[in-house]
């Protein structure tokens, strides 16, 4: 069975990404160059392309978080910008924000949670 795994995303500045991330969302990245970093965790990963020759179009990715509230504080605090506030959807909670390098992406909490 497929299943979505990894998304990347193109990024201005490699150590603003990795830094809005790590501190927004508590993610460790790994280096593949001077252009690329990538978390590893073996699940859904994120890969940060600093390559402007490598960019492609932008998705909407989706990451699955314990506390929205505490999240949208961590995002706005990392210096992300909300789109669309907090909101019900079948299944759960979410909300939008752009991050520093104008991404859109959602987080999101499910009614299990």
């Amino acid at each position: 069975m497929a299943r979505f795994n990894y998304v990347e995303l193109p990024v201005r500045d490699i150590a603003q990404a990795k830094a809005f991330y790590a501190f927004a969302f508590g993610w460790d990245f790994s280096e593949f160059g001077p252009d690329y970093a990538a978390t590893t965790s073996g699940d859904t990963d994120i890969g940060l392309n600093g390559d402007a020759a490598h960019w492609t179009a932008q998705l909407l990715p989706v990451i699955e978080v314990r506390d929205l509230e505490a999240t949208l504080a961590a995002v706005e605090e990392a210096g992300g910008t909300i789109t669309l506030p907090i909101f019900a959807f079948p299944g759960g909670r979410r909300f939008h924000f752009r991050d520093p390098h104008g991404h859109e992406l959602a987080a999101m909490v499910s009614e299990a949670a």
